[in-house]
């Protein structure tokens, strides 16, 4: 059982505001320049899209649901929002100077037609910026313990490094840079490993509800026997040995960089 979709948009949009230091971090990456034009593909309700746009760069956001942009439009009708899809833009070739996409890529359904379609509007040395979660990190999340289906089933959906590099390789791109990123306790957007540092956060509905996995893929029973025995873990403080039992150095998320190299096969 899950809740209907234009609730999951509604509370994707109130629970996944942009966090600055990931903002930072996209920034530093794309490294945009104010005269270039730049693409957020499966921009949301917009909210990375607005962020950009705050400092000063021009973006396309891009999304193939109509709800989602609507509330994009609705926050600000200066960017361009498009319908389309990472494997579909109905963009004209080099029309973009940068590429950027947040927490996405697990939802495009074949990587080498994505990668090449965005090489294709891409310009020549045009870079872009995925920011994921690869599965062997997400196997690190403590989440697992309570959870057991619901990041089983995400898992499986995730695509692994060697998947994107080899996609990316075919489609003319060279990963030049990737930087793990750790869960930090300010964190302001609230996706799915939001509470790594602050378990409670999962009790809250709205942000449970604003995170596509938990509304997608994980039951009513599971849910509700999931958030049972983790209140009775931090009530007995037995979180901290589930917690500590999860450590690792893999970091939570990873930011791919990689380079149009111009010569896309397709």
């Amino acid at each position: 059982m899950s809740i209907k979709n234009n609730q999951i948009e509604i509370n994707y949009n109130q629970t996944l505001q942009a966090d600055p230091y990931l903002t930072e971090q996209l920034i530093k990456h794309l490294n945009p320049k104010k005269e270039g034009l730049y693409l957020n593909i499966g921009c949301g309700t917009g909210n990375y899209t607005n962020a950009l746009y705050d400092k000063g760069f021009q973006c396309v956001g891009m999304d193939p649901s109509i709800e989602m942009l609507k509330q994009a439009l609705s926050k600000n009708r200066n960017i361009s929002w498009k319908i389309g899809s990472a494997e579909r833009t109905d963009l004209p070739q080099n029309s973009v100077d940068g590429v950027f996409s947040t927490l996405t890529i697990h939802h495009w359904a074949n990587l080498v037609q994505a990668f090449s379609e965005l090489a294709y509007v891409l310009k020549p040395q045009g870079k872009i910026v995925i920011f994921t979660s690869t599965p062997k990190q997400m196997k690190g999340y403590w989440l697992n313990h309570y959870f057991p289906k619901m990041t089983e089933g995400l898992i499986a959906q995730m695509p692994t490094l060697e998947r994107i590099e080899k996609a990316m390789s075919y489609s003319g791109f060279k990963i030049i840079k990737t930087k793990s990123y750790t869960i930090q306790p300010d964190l302001e957007n609230h996706f799915l490993y939001c509470g790594k540092h602050n378990p409670e956060v999962y009790f809250d509905d709205s942000i449970r509800h604003g995170i596509s996995s938990f509304s997608n893929l994980t039951n009513m029973e599971e849910i509700e026997l999931g958030l049972a025995t983790l209140k009775n873990d931090i009530d007995d403080k037995k979180i901290n040995d589930v917690m500590k039992s999860y450590e690792n150095n893999l970091g939570d998320y990873l930011f791919i960089i990689a380079e149009n190299s111009g010569e896309n096969p397709l």
